[in-house]
């Protein structure tokens, strides 16, 4: 039995009138396309999360840049601490501030007011193919590296295979633990395979910096080679090639006049400045009074005293220098005091909550902080991804299989961080903790507190800002009231790093960013394998098979939906695992500039302070 066509059908369609004929040919023959293409991939020139992109194929640039921004003109910034390398893909040694933004390009590029959306650039289609087991690049033929060769499908080849590899910071080999290779299809075009289903792998592999290859087999830069030239200047595609070194103290980096990208949407009223210049301060403090007397142009303030107490004087009094607070709405993730618990002291859950107890942070937001912070009471703040209220059916499928392995108050419990507002009060919290270490078999001898074995409680808490200092000295004193013996320390940056990275520490203050759809990097927040990987974020050492399951939940939601359960449940079990004391979070960036600069109107929504900068521009301006 033959099916006939939708034309044939139409065909034998009774008499109507001639528009209701034409209208129902044109819907039969749009079905037909429909029914043509399904199963076939389709090249764009974007892509996104959930399908849907702000911008169209022919937008002339995003919103949040300005159509009066113009070239020309000098940035200085600064940075703390030093550098001692050129490639900012390795894990040994350190890069400067602004070498993988300015010098180096990936395929495509985030728009800053969509939660998460790619556009090409080095890759002027993207095409995800009808089962999401891979996605294929087509390399823009206008594409060059900055001594003027063209980006090839080699280039790109090289840059996964690399990145994947041993030589490369083992936070890319986790990342892209997913995307099992690249098939080169022809002159132009590049595939990226997938392990497995991920609605964020294509945009993951989009993010992939592309590398000179020539460049680097020539002159290393990875591996054992990388010592000879640690301090040779890259090539790369960006907007920028470094101009001028000074070793630890500061780097310029000069506009290409030639840069293939310029005139793209995803480029036009950015990168305005003709040279930026970083120069390196030993700590926050002197590069205050450094901001102040004119040294740089524009400054993200951390620290609530300073931005109340310091950044005042003649120059703000006269308008040359500028404070001002950026909204934004970024999702806070985690700031907190992170337990190692690859350290015996912290392997026990009950220890690392009663050491919670002791940080008053009401005293300290009204104290140090003028009030100024909200407190962290998950680990995506500021986010619906936070948990809230009692686990609701979605979480609990996902956390009922491991509820004997789990503290009860996963699912009794909301999220809560302990409070010393009335009627609760330090006092009351530190006997609280007194009473866990006690279960925990800790009791105070002669005011140390000690275990079975007599050994006292003793750690160190590393700083990299001094600053810091002024909110770790009554954590302290509040902790020996328990009879534990901690002590703090700021540290050189670079030896800091060296620590951290190398997990030799204590305890240490950081940052778990998130964004507004997380995915693969939560393993290398969380995961077990990213637990004993040196260079890894995972810096709490957690190691649960637990905590493995809820990141392939998050890694592997097919939608939205499925992505706030996954997250939620994520967030109860890490939260009632005590890795952190939680701290606080702002709603907007604190910035102080330099007057002669200039931003669009319309601000970005989902951005760091710097990819804001790169969108201004300075009254030094010469149109070109």
């Amino acid at each position: 039995m033959q099916t006939a066509t939708g034309l044939q059908a139409a065909r034998r369609l009774p008499a109507h009138p001639w528009y209701v004929r034409t209208a129902f040919l044109v819907l039969v023959l749009i079905l037909l396309l429909l029914l043509n293409t399904a199963g076939q991939a389709v090249a764009a020139h974007g892509i996104s999360i959930d399908g849907k992109l702000k911008y169209p194929p022919d937008f002339k640039q995003f919103d949040y840049t300005s159509p009066v921004a113009h070239k020309g003109g000098s940035l200085v910034l600064h940075d703390l601490g030093s550098f001692d390398k050129m490639n900012p893909f390795t894990l040994k040694g350190t890069a400067p501030f602004g070498l993988d933004s300015l010098v180096f390009e990936t395929l495509a590029v985030p728009s800053l007011d969509e939660p998460f959306s790619e556009y090409g650039l080095i890759a002027r289609d993207i095409e995800v193919a009808p089962d999401r087991k891979s996605v294929t690049f087509t390399i823009d033929e206008r594409a060059r590296f900055s001594d003027g060769r063209p980006v090839t499908v080699e280039d790109v080849k090289y840059s996964l295979d690399t990145l994947k590899s041993d030589l490369a910071h083992p936070f890319y080999q986790i990342y892209l633990q997913d995307v099992t290779g690249a098939v080169i299809l022809d002159r132009k075009r590049i595939r990226f395979d997938f392990a497995r289903v991920n609605r964020e792998l294509p945009l993951i592999a989009a993010q992939l910096p592309v590398l000179d290859k020539a460049f680097y087999e020539k002159h290393g830069g990875f591996g054992a080679a990388a010592g000879a030239g640690a301090l040779m200047p890259p090539v790369g595609s960006g907007p920028y090639k470094v101009a001028g070194v000074r070793p630890g103290k500061s780097i310029t980096y000069r506009r290409n006049p030639h840069y293939w990208a310029r005139d793209l949407p995803v480029r036009r009223g950015m990168f305005n400045f003709d040279t930026i210049t970083i120069k390196y301060f030993k700590d926050q403090v002197v590069s205050v009074e450094a901001f102040k007397a004119g040294e740089f142009d524009f400054m993200v303030v951390n620290i609530a005293k300073q931005w109340v107490r310091d950044l005042t004087g003649r120059r703000f009094d006269s308008g040359e220098l500028v404070r001002k607070k950026f909204p934004h709405r970024n999702d806070a993730g985690m700031q907190g005091f992170v337990f190692n618990t690859r350290r015996p002291l912290f392997r026990d859950p009950r220890v690392r909550r009663a050491l919670g107890l002791a940080f008053d942070f009401e005293w300290t937001n009204r104290a140090l902080f003028f009030n100024q912070y909200t407190r962290s009471n998950s680990y995506f703040s500021n986010s619906d991804l936070a948990a809230t209220g009692l686990p609701g059916p979605g979480e609990l499928a996902l956390l009922e299989p491991f509820r004997a392995k789990l503290p009860p108050e996963v699912f009794t419990t909301p999220l809560q961080a302990p409070t010393t507002t009335p009627p609760n009060s330090l006092r009351g919290n530190l006997r609280k903790a007194k009473m866990i270490l006690e279960q925990a078999g800790w009791k105070v001898q002669d005011g140390i507190l000690r275990n079975r074995k007599g050994e006292p409680m003793r750690f160190d808490i590393l700083l990299v800002s001094p600053s810091f200092e002024r909110v770790m000295a009554p954590y302290v004193r509040n902790l020996k009231k328990l009879g534990i013996q901690a002590s703090y320390r700021t540290m050189d940056p670079a030896l800091y790093l060296d620590r951290v990275k190398n997990f030799d520490f204590d305890m240490v203050v950081n940052v778990f960013a998130q964004s507004q759809s997380p995915g693969n990097e939560q393993r290398d927040y969380w995961s077990s394998q990213s637990a004993s990987r040196k260079g890894s974020r995972n810096l709490a050492g957690v190691a649960s098979p637990i905590v493995d399951r809820l990141v392939d939940a998050i890694i592997y939601a097919e939608n939205r939906q499925q992505l706030t359960v996954a997250c939620k449940a994520l967030d109860r079990v890490l939260w009632y695992s005590y890795y952190v004391v939680p701290n606080w979070y702002l709603p907007y960036h604190r910035i102080a500039f330099d007057s002669r600069l200039h931003y669009p109107e319309k601000l970005p929504l989902y951005y760091n302070p710097y990819q804001f900068l790169w969108t201004w521009w300075t009254d030094s301006s010469n149109l070109d």
